[in-house]
Formats: C-alpha cells, sequence, structure tokens
C-alpha cells in the first residue's frame, strides 16, 4: 500500500496537469477559430489562394526579447545600483524576467546577448567599462 502523502500528491499534480491541458486545449480551440478567420478574409481578397503554400512561423523561445528591451533593462540597473559586472547584469536580468538561472545554456545564451547588449552600448557611449577585481570588467553609465 502507497503512503497516502504520496497519492495525494500525485492525484494533486494529476489535477494540475489537467487544468494545464484543458486550458492549452482552449487556446488551441481559439486559435484554431482564429485561422479560420483570416482564411475566410484572404479568400474574400484571392478567391484561389492556396493555404497550404503558407508555411507556419514558429514562436520565438520563451526567453526571447523585443528589440531594445534587454538594453533599457541594462541602463536602467547601471542607473540604479551603480557599476556591475556582466555576470552580475546576467544573473539579475534573469531573476527579473523570470528565467532559469539554472539552466546552463541559457545562461550563456543571456551572458552573450547582454555582452553584445554592454560593447554596443559602450560603442554608443553610454555605457564605460573598467577593469574591476578578478580581471573582471565593471560596467557603468558613461560620463558626458
Amino acid at each position: 500500500m502507497a503512503d497516502p502523502h504520496v497519492v495525494t500528491a500525485l492525484r494533486d499534480k494529476r489535477a494540475q496537469l489537467a487544468g494545464l491541458i484543458d486550458g492549452l486545449q482552449d487556446q488551441l480551440r481559439e486559435a484554431m477559430i482564429a485561422v479560420d478567420h483570416v482564411d475566410s478574409t484572404l479568400r474574400l481578397f484571392v478567391p484561389d489562394i492556396d493555404l497550404d503554400e503558407i508555411k507556419p512561423k514558429p514562436l520565438p523561445p520563451r526567453y526571447h526579447a523585443f528589440k531594445g528591451q534587454v538594453t533599457r533593462a541594462i541602463l536602467a540597473m547601471l542607473r540604479a545600483e551603480g557599476a556591475m559586472d556582466a555576470k552580475a547584469i546576467t544573473l539579475r536580468l534573469m531573476a527579473e524576467r523570470e528565467l532559469n538561472l539554472t539552466d546552463k545554456v541559457l545562461t550563456k545564451a543571456m551572458q552573450k546577448r547582454i555582452g553584445a547588449a554592454l560593447r554596443n552600448l559602450r560603442d554608443r557611449q553610454l555605457a564605460a567599462s573598467s577593469q574591476g577585481a578578478g580581471g573582471l570588467l565593471l560596467w557603468g553609465l558613461a560620463r558626458r
């Protein structure tokens, strides 16, 4: 006989997953209706259109940032905190965006993105770097 707390936890998890599936099915149904409406509208303008030729576009990954979002977040962080190293900026930005801090692949991708944004800010003379402790670059706002 299984422990009652294990059974209770598994029942709760099943209920949670079943609720998630129901919600996703609702979203799928709404998306299919929206596609049908767009198809109908397309047929009004181009009656002989072959809709199978229109390939679906993949969704961007969850951690996708819109244009300028990372730069704005970095500038706000440097205004509020002062000089920081790129690793601290990366971890703070990931925490703010509720990204998984233990995902090494994601962390590496974010470090590259933030490094590129910091170099871009330096090239535009909005940020400046200086040598910090341990050989790390400290980034701060450029003086004007």
